[in-house]
């Protein structure tokens, strides 16, 4: 038998979690379904990784934020969410991917992995980092190359080449070349760094690259990967260079499949923006809301989560009035 809510949330992230907040000040009931575990994405993020906001800026549900440095870390903001998700006594499924949503005359049928719902409305706060822009060369699937990174440690004398020119390949390569690494090698399509690293680092990528510490090839692109070595395309022609692992820091996107699955439209604006009212949060698909970073489509830097809790506010208070 389905389990019927008025509201099924779609992604257990800091903005999933602030949706649920405020369906428990609503008295709407609800579910928040994940497919990973809760607040995934930070799960994700490198073990030793600082945001750039201050923690009182990725509060929810007036649960204070405590953290013991001015930014907090990767495992602050686990600590902070899993209390916010017990304070709240918040209902999860975690471990558990929608496989199919069927439209109803009033509301969806949605059948994941272990169960089905009956829901009037669903919120989709899924996110982007679950899927990598992948290099789309021979040689991809091999173990050896990573699209997430965690810690340099397994990367201790072994030859590296990080993909990408922006913050987290930059990260990657100094992180990894301070700790060990036998070799770094960034391979970057662009012609320089990316101007939008961070300030502090960027004299030190650059400096690391001009003394030779790191070895960088602009406008240059992988062509195949193999299990000791790497094939590049240089402006000065093919090379072959020795490669133990690759980390391809390339980026991730929304899952506009599962958008599109349920209805609702994708703008033809080079950002793919999802359509939805603003004062709402409502997709083209009545019933069907967005809410926090996958509204900006493929412009992942568009929002975060301290300038999209208002959403969950917006959304809720619509539903509820309805």
């Amino acid at each position: 038998m389905s389990e019927k809510v008025d509201v099924l949330i779609v992604g257990a992230g800091p903005i999933g979690l602030a949706c649920g907040i405020e369906a428990e000040k609503t008295g709407l009931s609800y579910t928040i379904i994940d497919k990973g575990c809760l607040v995934n994405s930070l799960y994700n993020y490198p073990k030793n990784m600082t945001f750039f906001s201050t923690s009182d800026r990725l509060e929810i549900g007036e649960v204070p934020f405590i953290s013991h440095n001015p930014k907090p870390t990767r495992s602050e903001a686990l600590e902070y969410y899993r209390r916010v998700a017990v304070s709240w006594k918040l209902k999860t499924r975690l471990y558990e991917k929608i496989e199919k949503v069927k439209k109803l005359p009033e509301g969806f049928e949605i059948q994941s992995s272990k169960q089905s719902y009956v829901s009037k409305s669903v919120i989709i706060a899924t996110g982007f980092y679950d899927l990598p822009y992948l290099l789309n060369v021979p040689g991809e699937s091999l173990p050896k190359v990573k699209h997430y990174y965690d810690e340099p440690h397994p990367y201790f004398d072994m030859d590296i080449a990080v993909v990408g020119a922006a913050n987290s390949s930059v990260d990657v390569a100094l992180e990894v070349y301070r700790k060990g690494a036998k070799s770094v090698t960034m391979v970057i399509r662009e012609e320089e760094i990316n101007p939008r690293v961070k300030y502090w680092v960027r004299p030190d990528i650059d400096n690391r690259i001009k003394e030779g510490s790191i070895k960088a090839y602009f406008e240059s692109n992988i062509t195949q990967i193999d299990e000791r070595s790497l094939e590049v395309n240089t402006p000065k022609g093919d090379i072959t260079i020795p490669n133990d692992f690759v980390l391809a820091m390339t980026g991730y996107q929304p899952d506009f499949s599962f958008l599109k699955s349920m209805g609702a439209q994708i703008g033809t604006d080079e950002f793919q923006t999802p359509v939805y009212n603003d004062e709402t949060m409502e997709t083209n698909v009545p019933g069907v809301f967005l809410a926090g970073v996958i509204c900006g489509g493929l412009k992942t830097n568009a929002w975060f989560i301290e300038n999209s809790r208002e959403h969950a506010e917006l959304i809720i208070n619509h539903i509820a009035k309805k």
